[in-house]
C-alpha cells in the first residue's frame, strides 16, 4: 500500500458515530444527555450556521432522533424552520443529512429506483440505477422528508415500510431486501398533524394514514421565534445594525414579520415573512437605503395584489410612514 492511499484511508470519515457530545455545551440546553457525533465532516454534512437560535423542545426532541434511533416529525407552520433545525443540528453532529422535498412531483419510482439504459462495452445494456432511499438507507445519513403531509400516496406507503426502526426496504425487482444502516436516521417536517388541512390555509396536504402516524415516536411542534430572539438573530446575522439606532430599526423590521404571521394564521394573508425574509430585507436596505423601498422590493411585492394593502398596513404601524416608492402606488 503506498502512502498516498494509507494517508486517504486516515482521512476517511467514520462510517459511525466515534464521540460523544454534551447537549448542555454543545447546544446551550439544560439537559445532561449525551448524543453520539462523527468526529469529521464527510460530503453530506450540512455547514453551521453559528448565528442559529435553538428551540430548546424542538431541539431535545430531534437530538432524541439522533442518539436512541426515533423517527421524528417536527411539525409547524412555514417560515419556522422546521428542515433548518434538524440541518443545524445535524451539522454540530457531523452527521451527514439529505433533505427530500414530497411535492406532487415525486413519484415512487424517484425514491425507489428505476431501470436505465446505459452504454457499457459499446453495447446498450439495461442497469438498475437506485434512488435516494435505498442510498440513503444504506449509509450514515439522516434523511428529512419536506413537507411529509404533501406526499402522494404511493410515495407515503414507501415510506411506511422504513418507518420502522428496523424497517427494511424490499426491492422487489431487484429481489434485494435492504437493510438499514446502524447510523440511519429518519424525519420528516409537515404543517399539519396528519390531520389534513383543517384551517384552509395548506392546500395540496392529505390526510395521513394513522397506522403510519403510528410510527413516527416522537412529534415536535415549533413555533415562530420570540421578538427579541429574532431580532438577535437578524442582528448577528446583519452586524452592521448593532447599534441602539440599528436595533430599533431590527426591532422594528421583525414587528412586520410578526405582524403577517398573525394575520397569515387568521387567514387574512397568505404570505407570510420568515426570518431569512427579515434578512434579506436587511440586507437589501444597507443596498437602498430606503427602508420602505427595500421592503418592497424583498417581501411586498411577492404577495398577492389583494393583500398588499393589509401588508402596508403593517408596515405603517410598525414605522408611523407609509411604503415609500412604487409600492405605494401598487397599494393605493
Amino acid at each position: 500500500m503506498t502512502k498516498r492511499s494509507e494517508t486517504a484511508r486516515s482521512e476517511a470519515p467514520p462510517t459511525a458515530p466515534d464521540r460523544q457530545v454534551s447537549v448542555r455545551e454543545t447546544f446551550g440546553i439544560a439537559s445532561d444527555m449525551k448524543v453520539p457525533a462523527f468526529s469529521q465532516r464527510a460530503e453530506h454534512v450540512p455547514d453551521v450556521d453559528p448565528a442559529y437560535r435553538f428551540d430548546p423542545e424542538t431541539t431535545l426532541a430531534i437530538l432524541a432522533g439522533f442518539a436512541h434511533n426515533r423517527r421524528v416529525l417536527v411539525q409547524g407552520y412555514h417560515g419556522t424552520g422546521k428542515s433548518t433545525h434538524i440541518e443545524q443540528v445535524a451539522a454540530r453532529l457531523n452527521w451527514p443529512c439529505l433533505r427530500i422535498n414530497l411535492d406532487s412531483h415525486i413519484s415512487r419510482i424517484d425514491l425507489i429506483g428505476k431501470d436505465a439504459i446505459v452504454l457499457r462495452d459499446g453495447m446498450q445494456v439495461t442497469e438498475f440505477r437506485e434512488g435516494l432511499l435505498p442510498w440513503a438507507l444504506q449509509h450514515p445519513v439522516a434523511l428529512v422528508f419536506d413537507e411529509y403531509d404533501a406526499g402522494r400516496p404511493d410515495v407515503m406507503f414507501v415510506i411506511q415500510r422504513v418507518l420502522e426502526v428496523d424497517g427494511r426496504l424490499t426491492l422487489l425487482d431487484q429481489n434485494k431486501v435492504i437493510r438499514p444502516h446502524s447510523a440511519f436516521r429518519l424525519f420528516a417536517t409537515a404543517n399539519t398533524v396528519g390531520l389534513g388541512d383543517t384551517t384552509g390555509l395548506y392546500h395540496g396536504t392529505q390526510q395521513i394514514n394513522q397506522g403510519q402516524m403510528d410510527r413516527w415516536n416522537i412529534v415536535a411542534t415549533l413555533n415562530y421565534l420570540k421578538h427579541d430572539a429574532e431580532t438577535d438573530i437578524v442582528l448577528a446575522k446583519v452586524k452592521s445594525y448593532d447599534t441602539p439606532a440599528g436595533r430599533k430599526l431590527i426591532s422594528a423590521m421583525v414587528n412586520v414579520a410578526d405582524l403577517t404571521r398573525a394575520g397569515f394564521m387568521a387567514g387574512d394573508i397568505s404570505t407570510v415573512m420568515s426570518p431569512r425574509t427579515v434578512i434579506s430585507w436587511a440586507e437589501n436596505n444597507q443596498i437602498f437605503n430606503d427602508i420602505g423601498y427595500s421592503f418592497r422590493v424583498t417581501f411586498l411585492n411577492k404577495c398577492d395584489e389583494t393583500e398588499r394593502p393589509v401588508i402596508a398596513e403593517y408596515f405603517q404601524r410598525s414605522f408611523g410612514e407609509e411604503v415609500t416608492g412604487g409600492a405605494v402606488e401598487a397599494v393605493a
